[in-house]
């Protein structure tokens, strides 16, 4: 296996995830709007720590990938759970009735970076199967919840003087 499809999906995440720390404040600021509850408000730092962590789990599945000729579970529950991650966002973005964070790069970046991975490992005779998916959904939802609650708690810690 070739280092093309991890860095696809990669950097297609990064691009992907820059546009989410960017939105993730505003999107939230409309939730709250929405729903009176205050504890949604997700602050400008704790986006950017939310994606630096995730962005972790992300490069270390795709390390993985590499090393293992695409086998690693880990690798192909991101390759799979990321591909259907942009159906989250485009489920989010109509439920809202407008743009979500994430929703404008869900299908022309997100999309083909998960297909090219998905790609390669067909190629390579290992096919991303539909337990890949649910491994994927299961993995990469809690994992992005406690990175949001990570970058909370962070941001809540007090600071230490000299």
């Amino acid at each position: 296996m070739s280092w093309k499809g991890p860095i696809a999906l990669f950097t297609a995440w990064f691009i992907h995830d820059i546009e989410e720390a960017f939105a993730f404040p505003a999107t939230s600021d409309r939730l709250v709007d929405r729903t009176g509850i205050k504890q949604l408000r997700i602050t400008p730092h704790q986006s950017w720590m939310a994606v630096a962590l995730m962005g972790t789990l992300v490069a270390a599945a795709c390390g993985r990938g590499v090393r293992t000729g695409g086998k690693s579970k880990m690798y192909r529950a991101v390759a799979a759970g990321l591909e259907a991650h942009v159906a989250s966002h485009l489920i989010a973005s109509i439920a809202q009735r407008g743009y979500t964070a994430g929703v404008a790069s869900a299908l022309p970046v997100m999309l083909p970076g998960a297909l090219v991975a998905r790609r390669e490992l067909y190629r390579d005779g290992v096919s991303l199967q539909f337990r890949d998916t649910v491994n994927g959904v299961a993995m990469l939802l809690p994992a992005a919840l406690v990175c949001h609650v990570v970058a909370r708690l962070v941001r809540r810690a007090p600071t230490a003087r000299n």
